[in-house]
């Protein structure tokens, strides 16, 4: 007995209840309810799916490979060379997501390691005697190590051990610009993949590869997805003349934006764009120095030191894929019935509160509730005398 009455305690977990609608004839409250459902099926059909397209998953973790190499030959006036190959001018050599273009040059010839006296231009180097240009001490900012002597017939300035002349310190001259690096280009390649939807490509035709990259150059409306830049075109692209970027260096960022719509395969397709990189207010140059090492007939070790300004180029991927998912589609569907569900309490508050014969429809309200509330009461009663 204690068994059953503790089974028929537990048909409430069974129990359904449904809800009684009234059906009101009324034209203003018709035109609105169909109004909003109309609205809801036009933002689930034209902005959800259509637009945004709900109906497809999302994978936004892209991961990217980038492969770069830079070709063209321009003639230079320097002294190890009149002749400056990619090997010469593009760094770092292996090319990666990163890679900078020398576009101009201070040279400092014929550098030997010894003493000489430090670049007076040098910040808190001068100096009145001796003890001022402390032994072993490396000057700031400078070119050596100070020997602990004080050269007062070079400005005052301390007596250093290192590569002797120091720098040559001036401002760039338009005269050593590499003007051909104008015209050099810039291969990029770019491997991608989605992760999620385990899908990759890459900028790159998997056909006629060959051929194609021998005859395209990157161009926005004839060509926008050859993978080949030419440098120029590129600075341009930024809104920068050329000219002026190569004077003194600047760093331009290649973004490669990858959408990708999985259900259409000629839609995963790169799009390319080019920003400069800094205010452009600040007119900020990119330059960096390296040096050539070389034994004269005397045997002695010797150097040319460079101060190159060039362009610096950072290659940035980004991107999103799409794909149909079931799961997504569905969620969005429900979401749209829920809302459109609503239409109905809107309508019953416009009957009951804004409407001229509300007093009508309160009633007819108030009698389905009360014949709700005593066919409720009676079912209780029923289980009661059951169980």
């Amino acid at each position: 007995m204690a068994w059953q009455n503790k089974q028929n305690r537990l048909l409430f977990l069974f129990e359904y209840t449904t809800v009684k609608y009234v059906g009101t004839q009324n034209k203003k409250i018709g035109l609105l309810y169909r109004i909003f459902q109309l609205t809801i099926m036009g933002y689930l059909i034209g902005w959800v799916f259509l637009k945004n397209k709900g109906y497809q998953v999302k994978d936004d973790t892209l991961e990217s490979s980038v492969v770069t190499k830079a070709k063209g030959v321009a003639r230079v006036n320097t002294t190890d060379s009149n002749l400056w190959g990619p090997e010469d001018y593009v760094f770092p050599n292996q090319g990666e997501n990163f890679l900078s273009i020398a576009t101009n040059f201070i040279e400092t010839p014929n550098q030997k390691l010894g003493n000489c006296s430090e670049n007076p231009e040098v910040p808190n180097n001068t100096c009145s005697k001796d003890e001022e240009c402390t032994v072993g001490e490396a000057v700031r900012a400078g070119n050596g190590i100070k020997t602990g002597i004080c050269l007062e017939t070079h400005n005052g300035t301390c007596e250093i051990y290192g590569w002797c002349p120091t720098e040559i310190h001036r401002d760039p001259d338009p005269a050593t610009i590499v003007r051909e690096a104008e015209n050099f280009t810039l291969y990029i390649r770019n491997f991608i993949r989605f992760s999620q939807l385990n899908f990759s490509t890459s900028n790159v035709p998997k056909e006629n590869r060959s051929l194609y990259l021998k005859n395209c150059l990157y161009d926005e409306t004839v060509c926008p997805y050859c993978p080949i830049f030419r440098l120029g075109d590129i600075v341009n692209k930024t809104g920068n003349k050329f000219e002026e970027m190569a004077l003194k260096g600047g760093s331009i960022g290649v973004l490669i934006e990858w959408l990708c719509d999985l259900d259409v395969d000629s839609e995963c397709r790169p799009h390319y764009s080019f920003v400069r990189l800094g205010k452009l207010s600040e007119k900020i140059g990119f330059d960096f120095r390296f040096a050539r090492y070389f034994t004269d007939v005397a045997g002695d070790r010797r150097r040319i030191f460079y101060k190159v300004f060039g362009i610096h180029l950072e290659i940035m991927v980004f991107g999103m894929a799409r794909k149909f998912c079931i799961i997504p589609t569905i969620v969005n569907i429900a979401s749209a019935l829920t809302l459109m569900a609503a239409g109905s309490y809107i309508c019953d508050i416009m009957l009951l509160y804004v409407m001229k014969k509300r007093s009508v429809y309160t009633e007819s309200k108030l009698e389905r509730m009360t014949t709700y509330v005593t066919e409720a009461c009676l079912l209780e009663m029923l289980l009661c005398c059951v169980l």
